[in-house]
């Protein structure tokens, strides 16, 4: 078991060592930061199995911190520790999407067994999650696990106050594609598509199709980005695939963005509605520039 470990308190970090040291199993491994920043550059590097937290660290406070994480790593559990008059916050976070909390002072044998069991739920979670809010052709999310996702986002913007950007895209042209060159290639083309929106657009940010030749993205903390550069490198990304010449299509992209500031909240609805009038307005000057 890899466990990282994101506690700034050297006497609970210090307490937790030496309470893993008594296990005898060989293969534990324990890696510890002191701030949020470094753990989730932990996380990015990959090959943890469970994730202990302490939610009140020096560069993040509270549920932000618990859903910072589970933004940057969703598919590993969370174990919240929590001191004595932190219960109430702690349950909280449960319900936010901790598989437990152990509370500081009281962690003895119970700690290995409750990380034993953090992993068998979150497996079990994102077993029933997949099963659901997956899409089946493509492997993104579709628009059930898109907006479920989105809305977790749009609490933890207004917790953090850090912006997004919506992405709406749509694929030109399936329809001819599926009339002369049949389904299959229709279902290639829309599974190209898909890794091409994984190339483009970063890990943490949230790519789904919402069906048919609809796709969505969620780019977190957007005041990093900037939709300019963002579009010409999925049109750069498109090129390069276009002219690899192995297909018999040129593959297109209709795009629109809307911008979500946490000082101004929007609904998700709102925000999608945005980007499809703005996605239809980009779709519909390449018409008229190809008709010119």
């Amino acid at each position: 078991m890899n466990i990282l470990l994101i506690e700034d308190n050297e006497d609970d970090t210090l307490l937790i060592q030496e309470m893993l040291v008594k296990v005898t199993d060989s293969s534990l491994d324990l890696k510890c930061v002191d701030q949020l920043s470094k753990g989730l550059e932990q996380l990015a590097l990959g090959g943890f199995d469970v994730v202990l937290l302490d939610l009140n660290l020096p560069d993040s406070l509270g549920l932000s911190t618990l859903n910072r994480v589970l933004t940057h790593a969703p598919e590993i559990p969370v174990v919240v520790l929590t001191g004595f008059d932190d219960e109430t916050l702690a349950i909280k976070a449960v319900r936010e999407g901790a598989q437990d909390y152990l509370i500081k002072g009281e962690i003895d044998n119970p700690l290995m067994r409750a990380l034993h069991y953090a992993i068998e739920r979150h497996r079990l979670h994102m077993a029933y999650r997949s099963m659901s809010l997956i899409d089946d052709l493509t492997g993104l999310y579709n628009r059930r696990g898109f907006l479920a996702l989105v809305e977790q986002q749009l609490k933890l913007a207004q917790r953090t106050k850090r912006g997004f950007m919506v992405v709406f895209a749509d694929l030109d042209g399936l329809k001819q594609i599926n009339d002369t060159l049949g389904h299959k290639e229709g279902d290639n083309v829309l599974i190209k598509t898909a890794d091409l929106l994984r190339d483009t657009f970063r890990e943490s940010d949230i790519i789904a199709r919402l069906g048919g030749d609809e796709y969505a993205v969620l780019a977190v903390e957007a005041n990093k980005v900037n939709p300019t550069i963002l579009a010409e490198r999925l049109q750069k990304n498109i090129k390069a695939y276009n002219t690899k010449g192995s297909q018999r299509y040129q593959l297109s992209l209709s795009v629109g963005m809307a911008q979500y500031d946490p000082n101004h909240p929007r609904s998700i609805d709102e925000l999608l509605a945005e980007a499809d009038a703005l996605m239809y307005e980009h779709k519909q000057s390449r018409k008229r520039n190809r008709v010119a």
